[in-house]
């Protein structure tokens, strides 16, 4: 079921890359069923909170009409940041399935790992690397045209 889940979440973050933003995409699901989706929009909005799992966070807090996402399970292709993380701990999501580790900026595996840290007052389950291999591609291919996009304006001028 992962599997599937996380190619809808592939989905969410192919129509961030359709409008230039960076391809990361989020789902929310809750007892079998999806509540919530999003996807990157933080160059469309100019706001640096519009994360695809903080945008899958607002719509399913509506959803449920409640903060807690209890019996939820996130699905997100890239990573959570620290900003993500802490929205996940904060709405008490208690599983999250992410694709491709953020070396840069990942803080459930790569540079922290708040998501189990005990101190807090919650921790989740995580499960890494679904579609770790077609999530860190559409990465890697986005942040390649965006260079050579650079390169060919550069050479226009």
């Amino acid at each position: 079921m992962d599997e599937y889940y996380m190619n809808l979440a592939i989905e969410e973050a192919k129509k961030a890359g359709a409008i230039g933003e960076v391809p990361i995409g989020a789902v929310i699901v809750h007892n079998g069923q999806v509540i919530a989706k999003g996807y990157n929009l933080r160059e469309t909005t100019k706001n640096a909170t519009t994360h695809a799992e903080l945008l899958a966070i607002q719509e399913a807090c509506t959803t449920l009409n409640n903060w807690r996402l209890e019996d939820t399970t996130l699905y997100v292709t890239l990573e959570p940041c620290p900003m993500c993380a802490g929205a996940i701990l904060q709405s008490r999501i208690p599983r999250v399935v992410y694709g491709a580790r953020d070396a840069k900026a990942g803080c459930v595996d790569s540079l922290y790992r708040l998501l189990n840290d005990d101190r807090f007052n919650h921790c989740c389950e995580v499960e890494e690397g679904v579609l770790a291999q077609e999530c860190g591609n559409m990465l890697t291919q986005f942040f390649r045209n965006l260079r050579e996009q650079k390169k060919n304006q550069k050479r226009l001028l």
